[in-house]
């Protein structure tokens, strides 16, 4: 590669634009901070209605430790849970609710639904623990789950993971897609 040869002129030229120039001692930079303050995010409440608002039919069975749940909303196809149990959806979020009080874990599960919901996850595992701990061989929170997630208005279906994943001591749950999600693609025509 050659070197480009400037004029004198050129030379005259950039100096003039340049203006008087200092010889800096330091090669540290000093930032200045912006002055505006970063932005905080607006808070965004859980949603003030019940979400466990879906009668359950009938009684429910109560569930021992190596019982497999699974569930489809009326009206869904049955080939949902296949697809489901064999990680067709794939999992967007997991929670881990075993250890906790039956009151923590509906607390902790319903914001958790909600979040993923809000932010268009559509397949989630929760992990409710098999109730080795439990009186009566009779896994509180496994039961407990099971009528919750029945009783959810955006649950659509669940079914007891494979074993790799948990087994019957977890849950695959399939979400309904939250309205800001939904394109004209997908409603119905």
């Amino acid at each position: 590669m050659t070197k480009k040869t400037t004029s004198a002129d050129d030379v005259l030229l950039f100096r003039n634009s340049i203006g008087k120039v200092q010889t800096i001692d330091t090669n540290t930079v000093i930032l200045k901070p912006d002055k505006k303050p970063r932005p905080i995010p607006s808070f965004k409440p859980l949603e003030q209605v019940d979400p466990l608002q879906k009668d359950v039919e009938g009684s429910l069975e109560t569930l021992f430790q190596e019982d497999k749940i699974a569930f489809l909303v009326p009206g869904m196809q049955k080939s949902v849970i296949k697809k489901l149990r064999k990680g067709y959806y794939g999992l967007d979020a997991d929670i881990d609710l075993h250890g906790l009080s039956s009151r923590d874990a509906q607390q902790q599960l319903l914001r958790f639904l909600h979040y993923c919901v809000e932010d268009g996850y559509r397949c989630v595992q929760i992990i409710h623990g098999k109730g080795y701990n439990s009186t009566d061989n009779q896994p509180v929170l496994k039961n407990d789950i099971n009528l919750w997630l029945r009783q959810h208005k955006d649950v659509l279906a669940f079914c007891s993971a494979p074993p790799k994943a948990g087994g019957t001591g977890a849950l695959f749950v399939l979400l309904r897609l939250s309205e800001k999600f939904v394109t004209s693609e997908d409603e119905p025509q």
